[in-house]
């Protein structure tokens, strides 16, 4: 059994290594890497709250601190609010927050469109008709719902840099 379960372990290593697997965020050599592009991305400010929070989340997820702004990423944000629990209950309702966000990535020295997209995610949560219960639900449900559509913005970003680099 011991010698079936390492000449497996060695069939599947030697798979492994011939598939041309490249880490995401590892580097190719002589080129620069996802993480110094992704570095060198600059995002305006927004004008909504949570377009500030898709913000946040991008650039403190994306900016090492160093390198320059090559790139500009213009992001529009929109919010809905819907009732998705049709029959309503005696005391509680069920709500749904949903952000859309488009988002187009320019390189700055010839403004042109590198990549663009739309990605949305949807947060539900309860209306118990408490004001300030209320108030603080939907507010967790709109956070919830923008860190999900920055981390599809980002993964997104991520995998056109990769698909730029060469395969070494």
């Amino acid at each position: 059994m011991v010698k079936l379960s390492a000449i497996l372990c060695l069939v599947a290593a030697l798979a492994l290594a011939g598939c041309g697997y490249r880490p995401l965020y590892g580097s190719a050599q002589g080129n620069g890497n996802v993480a110094t592009s992704l570095s060198s991305i600059s995002i305006p400010e927004a004008e909504d709250r949570a377009g500030q929070l898709v913000r946040n989340d991008l650039l403190s997820s994306m900016r090492s601190g160093k390198g320059e702004d090559r790139y500009l990423l213009n992001l529009t944000t929109i919010v809905a609010d819907n009732n998705i629990v049709a029959k309503r209950q005696p005391a509680v309702t069920r709500q749904s927050v949903q952000i859309t966000t488009t988002y187009q990535l320019v390189e700055k020295s010839s403004g042109e469109i590198v990549t663009q997209g739309t990605t949305f995610a949807r947060a539900s949560y309860d209306v118990i008709r408490q004001p300030f219960a209320d108030l603080q639900a939907q507010t967790d449900a709109t956070e919830r719902a923008a860190l999900e559509v920055s981390a599809d913005i980002r993964t997104r970003l991520a995998a056109h840099f990769a698909k730029q680099q060469p395969k070494s």
